[in-house]
């Protein structure tokens, strides 16, 4: 990309680049003394990249809602995605006769809060949620006040009704149902293009309590712009650890003690003795990533690393396969660790996860995809509770985030793009066992029925804002109220008062 010299500059700034450039010159915190954990929070963000279909994570089980569900999403014969009633049992053989999948009956949770009957919806007493057969995990995390559900969550400028929508009468967010623009919008704000993210933003407002600012913002999933702040930059790492420049930390390369030391001083010092500007600058950035990864490999090794993930057992194949989902935590969980060593006080991490666009075979696919998730999440509980001695699972908060919900509507194989969702925020400081924002009612236009909180093909108009949300997590990790109206600017169209936070932390 086309870039100035000044642009440049700025951005190595941000990866505290100085006029001594040694290339392990950044010191280290005392390997072995750990930050009290009440002085450490982070946030981990779960991208679902490409739409997960939340309407089959979280499920409305009243008798109405439940009769609507089974209507718009039990067709297809074979490719049916309707998921079975609560209690049912597992049916060997992938399908039972009503066409729902061999997983089991959905699992029950019992929000804390009445949701309440929304619009066109019969019923009486207590309105009945479930989640997905398989996740166990984040039901017993649910019912132990450890999990939240944050129900028809959106990109949203501002509140918008049926009417409005359908009138064109008040602004929209851009590109809706557009994959790389709606991933945009949940992480900036803006549409494809947009270079500052959230999650960058609020790490401006805290970065410099941290004593190695480098290591704010992680991604173990290559570049992603949630992270991008002014000063922010995103530090990223492999799944397998830091990134390292090959050859420079061997012992000895091409059979030569001396041609490690050798290539470090060619990558890192510009040449010739005259060098352009840009030489310079280049040579200073590799130069500062090279003492960073060292820096980060030494933390690494001063801590007990989190226990590896066990693999999950697909019910439907009996397959036992490696977890992506639990092994981005695994790495992320390794990290936090090394930041306590490294003096860090608040960190943002990004995970993406890959697969959810399920338009077709969504009955064969999407269950392994929450069965991932939901054993990532469980695993990463653990590891957190005993995390190189310490107890920093009420230090941590995971949350899910995806491009949009999937229409409640089948289309006979899956499932296609749509707008509101519903989202899980999971660690000890949440106030757990309860539902935030309203629930939709479900189902299509149909006869006379004609759903309030859909414009059209089952598509829900979100009823809580990305804004809210992320505006929430940032309170959480201690942003100031000015910081975050400066970050999140549409808060003040939502909510009394425009704070917009949902209380789930």
């Amino acid at each position: 990309m086309p870039t100035s010299r000044r642009d440049f500059l700025r951005a190595s700034a941000a990866l505290g680049l100085g006029s001594a450039l040694h290339p392990f010159g950044l010191r280290l915190a005392s390997l072995g003394a750990l930050a009290a954990p009440a002085d450490y929070k982070a946030l981990v963000c779960i991208f679902l990249l490409g739409g997960n279909d939340s309407a089959n994570m979280v499920l409305a089980t009243d008798t109405d809602s439940w009769g609507r569900y089974q209507t718009s999403r039990n067709v297809g014969g074979a490719a049916s995605i309707a998921l079975a009633e609560p209690g049912a049992p597992a049916v060997a053989g992938g399908l039972d006769s009503q066409g729902a999948s061999a997983l089991g009956g959905v699992l029950p949770i019992t929000p804390r809060t009445d949701n309440g009957w929304p619009a066109g919806t019969t019923g009486t007493g207590t309105r009945t949620f479930a989640l997905h057969p398989l996740m166990t995990n984040v039901q017993g995390l649910f019912a132990q006040g450890k999990a939240a559900v944050v129900a028809n969550l959106g990109t949203l400028v501002q509140p918008v009704t049926r009417a409005q929508y359908k009138a064109g009468t008040v602004p929209l967010p851009r590109s809706l149902y557009s994959h790389n623009d709606q991933q945009s919008m949940w992480q900036t704000g803006a549409g494809e293009g947009a270079r500052l993210g959230w999650g960058g933003l609020l790490a401006d407002t805290f970065a410099s309590a941290n004593a190695n600012g480098i290591f704010t913002a992680i991604s173990v999933s290559g570049n992603a712009v949630l992270l991008s702040g002014r000063s922010t930059l995103a530090y990223q790492s492999a799944a397998s650890g830091p990134i390292a420049i090959n050859g420079t930390r061997q012992a000895s390369l091409f059979g030569s003690a001396a041609a490690p030391g050798a290539l470090q001083s060619l990558v890192t010092h510009p040449t010739p003795a005259a060098p352009s500007h840009f030489q310079a600058d280049l040579a200073a950035v590799v130069s500062r990533s090279a003492a960073a990864q060292q820096q980060l490999a030494n933390a690494l090794l001063a801590v007990s690393a989190a226990p590896a993930p066990p693999k999950v057992t697909d019910p439907r194949s009996g397959a036992s396969v490696a977890n992506p989902v639990a092994t981005g935590l695994q790495t992320i969980a390794n990290l936090i660790a090394a930041g306590q060593v490294l003096g860090m006080k608040r960190q943002v991490f990004f995970l993406g996860v890959g697969g959810h666009d399920t338009h077709l075979d969504e009955n064969g696919s999407h269950h392994r995809l929450m069965l991932n998730l939901d054993a990532g999440l469980g695993y990463f509980m653990q590891a957190l509770s005993s995390l190189n001695g310490a107890d920093l699972s009420s230090s941590v908060t995971a949350f899910t985030m995806s491009d949009f919900g999937r229409t409640f509507t089948s289309n006979g194989s899956g499932t296609d793009h749509g707008w509101g969702a519903h989202h899980l925020v999971v660690g000890g400081a949440v106030k757990g066992g309860d539902m935030y924002g309203r629930f939709p009612t479900v189902g299509p236009d149909l006869g006379a029925f004609v759903n309030p909180d859909s414009p059209f093909s089952g598509v829900w108009i979100p009823t809580t804002a990305v804004d809210q949300y992320a505006a929430t997590l940032g309170s959480w990790l201690g942003v100031g109220a000015a910081d975050l109206a400066a970050v999140f600017p549409n808060l003040a169209h939502f909510a009394s008062g425009g704070s917009g936070l949902l209380g789930f932390l």
